[in-house]
């Protein structure tokens, strides 16, 4: 069985929830569940911010080559059409008070990067940050990438103006 958590910023999201103690369920992957006839894409976990409904969260891992969070520049956002389809799909099946998010896990890549006051947490070596946003907001601003991969993106200012870390998630909600 494929958990999310088969790859490192999975993992690593997995560790920062652990860690913040935030209650989690991981969802299999290999299993598309089937309604109406269609499949849905799965997204990767269910988290519990204390006092709060749940958040149904799509992980997407990039590496982050940049010198500084400053502006929010040079921030892969990229999904695939599934992947909101599917978000916005769960969150309808789920109800009301539930939400859809896309967490991007950024990878660190280099020693020197400018947090611009934000989390930088470190696993198994690695240096990782979180930004989140909200599906429905993505999917507002979302651009086409790749009509050959079926894929999307959030143009950076809208990413800077719609993307907040994990931590103001636990804060402010």
């Amino acid at each position: 069985m494929r958990s999310p958590a088969s790859n490192h910023y999975a993992k690593a999201f997995e560790s920062w929830l652990k860690d913040n103690f935030v209650r989690y369920i991981p969802v299999n992957q290999q299993c598309r569940v089937a309604f109406s006839q269609n499949k849905i894409k799965n997204f990767d976990f269910v988290f519990y911010p204390p006092g709060r409904s749940a958040y149904l969260a799509e992980v997407k891992g990039r590496k982050f080559v940049g010198k500084s969070f400053a502006g929010l520049s040079n921030m892969q956002n990229w999904v695939t059409a599934d992947d909101i389809e599917g978000l916005v799909r769960w969150e309808q099946v789920f109800g009301d008070g539930q939400k859809s998010v896309l967490v991007f896990v950024y990878c660190l890549e280099k020693i020197d990067v400018e947090s611009d006051g934000r989390e930088i947490y470190e696993f198994c070596d690695k240096r990782y940050t979180f930004f989140v946003v909200d599906v429905e907001d993505y999917r507002k601003s979302m651009k086409p990438r790749s009509l050959k991969w079926d894929t999307v993106y959030m143009p950076a200012d809208d990413f800077r103006r719609c993307a907040f870390s994990l931590e103001d998630l636990l804060n402010n909600g």
